[in-house]
């Protein structure tokens, strides 16, 4: 397949962001993904064109926190070119204080606040999304961290806890504060990963705020990816569980963005992609059955873009040993047809747009 690869910069210069910017092209994000997204799958992400900038998973802050060595090796490890945007996860403000200025003095091109991580075990510390429950604790928050951050601050939110009532009032924050881009998934931190995405929201957001907006939600095609920035105004799109599952999807929406045709990847090419994540993405002397155990996180992304995934998936959470991962994989992948590696049922289009 040809690869229309990301632009390279100065990597993590505080005027990276800017210069991305205004090259006239949509900012191309990695999302940030737990245990996922980290700097070994960065690497391999390179190989199938890769985005424009990356999101450090969150680091987690609290009281008594330091700076989390091994999330700041993805940055101070970072070979791929692209600027990282380290993003903290906390409630304590003079923690996180503390600890975005402490990141600063790495080669990071932004600070970003999570208020949008869905998962019960972060929502139970209320960071997170949970921080969405509480409007003038989120105010207090970004008054601390816009006064603290030298160079640019950014937030990834959800567009409400449990509904979008107060939207407008979150917005009115990142306005006050002076957020200098925002992401916005559309949809509520109570929905997870399920249901409609609100593309109507994150038209609002970016109309209304005076900062770039990126898109976020369930973008798992090129057309679509086009559709969206067309739908919202958006000035970017950020992209996880899609990019997990499609490599490829980057550089097929550059191609879109650009009207040349774009490619499918074969089965064995997915085939491929799977082989190589399997060793990219394993750390030094982990046990055989951990690494089939890590894998599996990975393969329920990529599990949901193969024909029969319910067949698929189930035959490879079962798996336990790597003979056993790989012979599963090879009985699906290694076929010459074109694979779209989108979901089930995904709204290739967003409401409006066809």
């Amino acid at each position: 397949m040809l690869i229309i690869p990301s632009p390279k910069l100065e990597a993590n210069t505080v005027n990276a962001l800017d210069s991305l910017l205004q090259n006239g092209a949509p900012l191309l994000a990695l999302a940030p993904m737990q245990a996922i997204t980290d700097l070994a799958f960065w690497k391999l992400l390179q190989r199938y064109g890769g985005p424009d900038v990356v999101y450090t998973e969150y680091f987690r802050v609290y009281a008594t926190a330091k700076v989390d060595k091994r999330l700041l090796r993805s940055i101070t490890q970072n070979s791929t070119g692209w600027p990282v945007i380290a993003q903290l996860a906390g409630e304590d403000i003079p923690a996180l204080v503390r600890i975005a200025q402490a990141l600063e003095g790495y080669p990071v091109a932004a600070i970003d606040l999570n208020l949008g991580c869905p998962a019960p075990i972060v929502c139970r510390k209320k960071v997170g999304g949970a921080l969405l429950r509480d409007l003038p604790k989120v105010d207090a928050i970004l008054g601390a961290l816009r006064d603290a951050i030298r160079k640019k601050f950014t937030v990834k939110t959800r567009i409400g806890y449990a509904n979008a009532d107060d939207f407008d009032r979150l917005l009115a924050l990142f306005a006050k504060h002076g957020v200098d881009l925002v992401t916005v998934h559309g949809r509520t931190v109570k929905s997870g990963y399920a249901g409609e995405v609100r593309y109507d929201c994150i038209a609002r957001a970016a109309a209304v705020l005076a900062c770039p907006v990126v898109a976020n939600g369930d973008i798992q095609s090129a057309p679509q990816a086009q559709a969206i920035l067309q739908q919202t105004g958006a000035r970017g799109l950020m992209i996880g569980r899609g990019a997990i599952r499609n490599p490829w999807l980057f550089a097929q929406i550059r191609r879109q963005l650009e009207g040349e045709p774009v490619d499918l990847p074969t089965g064995r090419d997915v085939l491929a992609y799977v082989q190589e994540l399997v060793a990219a993405v394993r750390p030094p002397q982990i046990p055989e059955h951990a690494h089939v155990k890590k894998m599996k996180k990975y393969l329920n992304f990529i599990g949901l873009g193969i024909e029969s995934s319910a067949q698929f998936l189930h035959q490879i959470q079962r798996a336990s040993t790597q003979a056993e991962f790989a012979r599963i994989c090879e009985a699906f992948l290694d076929h010459p047809h074109p694979m779209p590696l989108v979901s089930p049922g995904a709204v290739i289009l967003p409401r409006g747009a066809e």
